[in-house]
């Protein structure tokens, strides 16, 4: 096998195993801290510092990238996250809101660093002149790591029944432990361009398209996180009068679906145009999501949702957001400079964690004051925004 290949497949192998602790720890910390007593608000404080510390990594990340190497990055990230499911291993009096972020904050970082590693990787084995083979390999890569982290949500609730909290944290902290063990003795060369000496104004100097991008991706990804991170498992909770499994289930079910539809996507955007995808693919497949929101809310307006109506409508919803998010990430990679690749990815991951944390924050605020009418209204609006950014793209590469 080509050593490029190999490598490439190994970092590939590193991510799988993060984003499978990722998505547990994610789900253990949601379900758990709602059983302990705390507020909507109070679980969604926990991820500020995650997401937060997210933007900074992908700034400072793509910029380290550049100078040393994707493998140091990679490794790093693996390192911090196998810290942080250590600290977790504290008698629950201990694990106060403060503590907690601060845990998150690290998890955030290595999340973020095994990511633009992963991604900036694909930049450097296809050619320029191959734009459809990217466009397969990025979705390819996004599409696996999301079904990875529906099973993850699902192995977070279903560990939280089984052995509780710490016995949760302590099997996940072994696995990811061995395989950072082997990331050693197998991950010998660089993957990706050779580091350079990067200035570090070249962070937030972009191209036009990259910012759009970048603010699109903002947009996009807090319009599902204002009802996805903590609305939807307390309704399903409080509302509907779902279990903890049954919750951790549902979600996993919906990211692994979302996933597989990523993988597919350039198949589905092929039904509409035989071209790569551009800024008018972008406009195009954001326009469904702004209405399924709004049809939502308006059966929960009515007190007319049932468990029925909203998996339904999630499903559509994932659907389509899947394809715009694969579209995004086809585009981040087509329109990064090859070599800096990691600088323009990190950029972009870097608003892509802005809007998580956005999204975060809303969806905790919202739903405590306001339900969930309110968080699906504001999904829609913050929508419409990303399909009015993605109109102004470039309709060519």
């Amino acid at each position: 096998m080509d050593k490029k290949l190999s490598q490439y497949l190994t970092v590939t192998a590193c991510y799988w195993a993060f984003t499978l602790t990722d998505g547990a720890l994610r789900m253990l910390v949601v379900l758990y801290f709602h059983q302990l007593g705390y507020s909507a608000l109070e679980i969604a404080s926990l991820f500020i510092l995650y997401e937060f510390f997210g933007m900074v990594t992908n700034l400072l990340g793509g910029w380290l990238a550049a100078h040393k190497g994707l493998n140091l990055t990679l490794k790093l990230g693996l390192a911090l996250q196998i810290i942080a499911l250590a600290m977790l291993l504290l008698p629950p009096s201990l694990l106060t809101v403060a503590y907690v972020m601060l845990v998150q904050a690290l998890s955030g970082i290595a999340k973020d660093l095994s990511k633009m590693s992963a991604k900036s990787s694909i930049k450097s084995l296809i050619p320029d002149e191959a734009q459809h083979k990217l466009y397969q390999w990025v979705t390819l890569l996004t599409g696996s790591k999301n079904a990875l982290k529906g099973i993850g949500f699902f192995l977070g609730a279903a560990l939280l029944t089984l052995i509780g909290f710490q016995g949760a944290i302590i099997a996940m902290a072994l696995m990811l432990t061995l395989v950072f063990i082997a990331s050693f003795r197998l991950l010998q060369h660089d993957v990706g361009p050779q580091p350079f000496k990067a200035k570090f104004k070249t962070l937030f100097s972009k191209s036009n398209r990259i910012n759009g991008l970048s603010a699109a991706r903002l947009f996009l990804f807090g319009a599902r996180d204002i009802w996805f991170v903590v609305a939807l498992p307390v309704y399903l909770q409080t509302q509907l009068n779902w279990q903890h499994v049954e919750v951790g289930s549902f979600l996993a079910a919906w990211v692994i679906a979302y996933g597989l539809v990523q993988s597919v996507a350039p198949k589905l955007t092929q039904l509409i145009s035989r071209k790569t995808p551009n800024g008018r693919t972008a406009f195009v497949w954001a326009l469904p999501l702004i209405c399924i929101p709004l049809v939502l809310s308006y059966f929960d307006v009515t007190e007319n949702l049932s468990s029925e109506t909203l998996v339904i409508a999630l499903m559509v919803f994932g659907a389509f957001f899947a394809v715009n998010s694969s579209i995004h990430s086809y585009l981040i990679v087509a329109y990064a400079d090859k070599d800096g690749v990691s600088l323009d990815v990190g950029f972009y991951y870097m608003a892509n964690a802005a809007g998580r944390l956005i999204g975060t924050l809303l969806s905790g605020f919202l739903f405590q004051h306001y339900g969930l009418f309110i968080c699906l209204l504001f999904s829609s609006a913050f929508v419409a925004f990303a399909a009015l950014i993605s109109f102004f793209l470039p309709k060519h590469h």
